[in-house]
Parts: structure tokens; C-alpha cells; sequence
């Protein structure tokens, strides 16, 4: 089924812990809230151990083939009745403004590229959920772009939840010790991969997430991965995220800002994936209709915050040097995803689809031995700017680390 519009994918399973993912670099212990607002009807613990997951809890390994391929998505993935207890309105409301947004936005892609084609493929699993996905490759401006969309109801070990966080959240709160977790997920995740060299990547994912404990949070971000250094662009698309952030709560952009550099670092390489945008997992502080508020806005805002850059680019001239460079900055990208990204990584474990898993990977990529390009190059610039995101040290650029010139503008 092809339709006009932009995609991604990233796993059924795989958007219980995103990329782009539910966790954080090792290191960073710091807890918003946790209260439970009165509005949700989670689930009690059937004992003073704790709950046990039921018998017609999903198995922890989803399953390679559960994956059942449709013609068209039901009206709706989010059923009463399937998967843990828990605030149905929300899961609802959730799914609806994740269906919105990947209409507007694949839309929107599709008028900035002007004649990609794109499709659509939408699954159902037995047990509840599914997912579609919409998916772009070979367009005028865009090699690859995608925007998914997943309902998952699935099970979790503790550990497994407990190692997602790494920030003292009890997500298994409410369960036996040992039992697994049976959870719902709902989340809308896209990457894009310009062609021209001087049109960044982006990649964003917003979720929502219930344990059959009680536990419930919102998680989310978008983010941006020039291969060169505009200012003006990273003023524009900082910018445009700092008004959204400052509307619903002014610590979060300092807070959500700098989490994105903490989350999307190459450990092994002391880089970052790219220049930055916002992260945030694990809010679930105020009631449940306040985050769900700000995330809708915060999702609505990626045509607004990148959509400008990428027409401004489009047609750049560009050298084979400078393509050449764009390929080995894709080559970081995927060491990203596949080494640290928890989204990628968990969904590889977890037996969930497999072509949304790797959708985020770029159609082609680049690696060198021993690379470094000359000093004082724009290429130098940027992986200045890199460095420096991770050290703190400043750059030879007119900001420093967190690119704090450029996103406090």
C-alpha cells in the first residue's frame, strides 16, 4: 500500500526503551517526582509481596513471528481489556495524537521532498497492539525518512526495567520480586536522512508507558545531527524547543537539553551522536493530562523546529569531499544505535519487528581508518563542537559545551 507522506519505524518492541531509549548514560541519578495521579485506575498488589503477573500475561520474548502483516490498521490498537489495569482514556488519547502526528508530519515530508513515494505497512500481534509504519527511501531530498507508530503489550523481567533506567525509578513498583512485569507502550519514533550534506538528520520518539504494578511515566524527545556546524540553524531549532519547553514548565528545557547531551554520547569514540535537542524520560511528577500536554506540543513542534532547515539546504551545493564526509558521520550514527541505543538494543533482545528496529539506520554509511580531517576545516568545526559537548571544554567556536551560545539565543 503506498502513500504520499514520510516514515519510520522502530520496533513494536523496541519503543518500550527508544532511541533513541528509556535510558541514560551510567552515572546520572537524578528522580523526578513519582506520584500517581488520582485519576489512574492501576492496578493493586494482590499481596503485601507484591502482584504476580496473571497466566495470560505475554511472554518476555515477543517473538520474531508474532508480527501479523494487515491490508489497513484498525480504527484502533488500543482495545479495553487488553494488557494490565490501568488509565485506558489515556492509552487512547495517546495512540490518536501519535495517529495525528504521523499523518501531519509524513505530509509534511512529503511536501518539502516534492516526489518521494512512501510506504505503509501495518501489523497486528494475537495478544493486543501492532503498529504501522510509514517508510521512505530514494526521495529527492530525503535517502531514507520514516515515521512509526507501535502499541505494544508485552512483559518485562525486573532487571530488564531496572536496567533501562539506571536513575533510582522503581518501574517494577507494586510487583512480586522476580515476577516479570506485563506492560503497555504506545510511541510514535521517526528518523530522516537528508541527502545533501547540509541538511541535518533528526530523529525524534514520544511514548507513553504502563506497568501492571501502577507505574505509569511519559518519555520523549527530539534531536539533531548536523554534519557541519550552522548557527543559525541550531538557533532556530534550540530555539523552537525552548518556547515549547518554557510554556509547561521553565526548568525543563535546561533540564531536557542537557540530558540529550548526557543520552546521545559515543562512549567510545567521546563524541555526541550530534548537537542536541531535548530528552526526557520517567515524568510522570504532575497529572497524567499535564505531560500528555506538553508532549503533544513538543511532537507537534518537529515540522516547525526542522522542516525550515531542511528546505534552506536542500538544494546546497555540495562536494564529493563533503558527501564523503556526511557518509562517515552516518557511520557514528549507526555505532549509536546499535552499541548504546536501548530502543535498538532491547528490541533486538525482545524478538520485535525487525525491520522497524533497523529502520533508523542510515541506507548508507562510511568508515575510514584512522580518520581526522585537517585543522581549521569546517569538518574540524564540527567534530570540535562534538568534543566538546562531552568534555565541557571550550571550542574554538563562539560557544562551548551544550552549545549554550546557540540554544539559550
Amino acid at each position: 500500500m503506498k502513500i504520499a507522506g514520510t516514515s519510520f519505524v522502530l520496533a513494536a518492541a523496541a519503543v518500550v526503551s527508544s532511541a533513541n531509549g528509556f535510558g541514560v548514560p551510567r552515572g546520572f541519578a537524578a528522580v523526578r517526582g513519582g506520584a500517581s495521579s488520582s485519576e489512574l485506575s492501576m492496578s493493586t498488589p494482590a499481596t503485601d509481596e507484591g502482584k504476580k503477573a496473571g497466566p495470560d500475561a505475554p511472554p518476555v520474548q515477543l517473538g520474531w513471528d508474532t508480527h501479523k502483516p494487515v491490508t489497513d490498521a484498525p480504527a484502533s490498537l488500543v482495545r479495553e481489556g487488553d494488557g494490565p489495569d490501568g488509565n485506558y482514556p489515556m492509552r487512547a488519547k495517546f495512540e490518536q495524537m501519535c495517529r495525528d502526528a504521523q499523518v501531519k508530519i509524513t505530509q509534511a515530508i512529503s511536501d518539502i521532498d516534492g516526489e518521494a513515494t512512501f510506504q505503509e505497512d501495518c501489523w497486528v500481534r494475537a495478544n493486543g497492539g501492532g503498529g504501522m509504519s510509514r517508510v521512505l527511501q530514494g526521495g529527492k531530498v530525503f535517502e531514507k525518512a520514516g515515521v512509526n507508530l507501535s502499541v505494544v503489550y508485552g512483559s518485562m523481567p525486573q532487571e530488564a526495567l531496572a536496567a533501562a533506567t539506571e536513575r533510582g525509578v522503581d518501574r517494577a513498583k507494586g510487583m512480586a520480586p522476580g515476577e516479570r512485569v506485563p506492560f503497555f507502550a504506545c510511541g510514535l519514533s521517526s528518523v530522516m536522512h537528508p541527502r545533501n550534506p547540509m541538511a541535518p538528520t533528526m530523529h525524534f520518539n514520544y511514548r507513553y508507558f504502563e506497568t501492571d504494578g501502577g507505574v505509569w511515566w511519559f518519555g520523549g524527545g527530539t534531536d539533531i545531527t548536523p554534519c557541519y556546524v550552522d548557527e543559525d540553524d541550531m538557533k532556530h531549532f534550540h530555539g523552537t524547543y525552548k518556547e515549547v519547553c518554557d510554556k509547561h514548565d521553565p526548568n525543563y528545557y535546561d533540564e531536557f537539553s542537557a540530558w540529550a547531551d548526557r543520552y546521545f554520547v559515543i562512549q567510545h569514540r567521546n563524541e555526541t551522536r550530534g548537537l542536541g535537542g531535548i530528552f526526557f524520560d520517567d515524568q510522570n511528577d504532575r497529572d497524567p493530562n499535564t505531560i500528555f500536554e506538553f508532549s503533544k506540543e513538543a511532537l507537534g513542534s518537529v515540522i516547525k523546529a526542522y522542516g525550515p532547515i531542511v528546505e534552506k539546504h536542500k538544494n546546497d551545493v555540495y562536494t564529493e569531499k563533503q558527501k564523503e564526509w556526511q557518509l562517515m558521520r552516518r557511520g557514528r550514527y549507526v555505532e549509536f544505535n546499535l552499541v548504546y541505543d536501548r530502543g535498538t538494543v532491547f528490541g533486538l533482545k525482545t524478538g520485535g519487528r525487525i525491520e522497524s528496529i533497523l529502520m533508523s539506520l542510515p541506507e548508507t554509511a562510511r568508515w575510514e581508518y584512522d580518520h581526522n580531517p585537517e585543522p581549521g576545516t569546517p569538518e574540524a568545526d564540527f567534530i570540535d563542537a562534538a568534543n566538546s559537548q562531552e568534555s565541557g571544554a571550550e571550542s574554538n567556536l563562539i560557544f562551548v559545551k551544550n552549545i549554550s551560545y546557540l540554544k539559550k539565543i
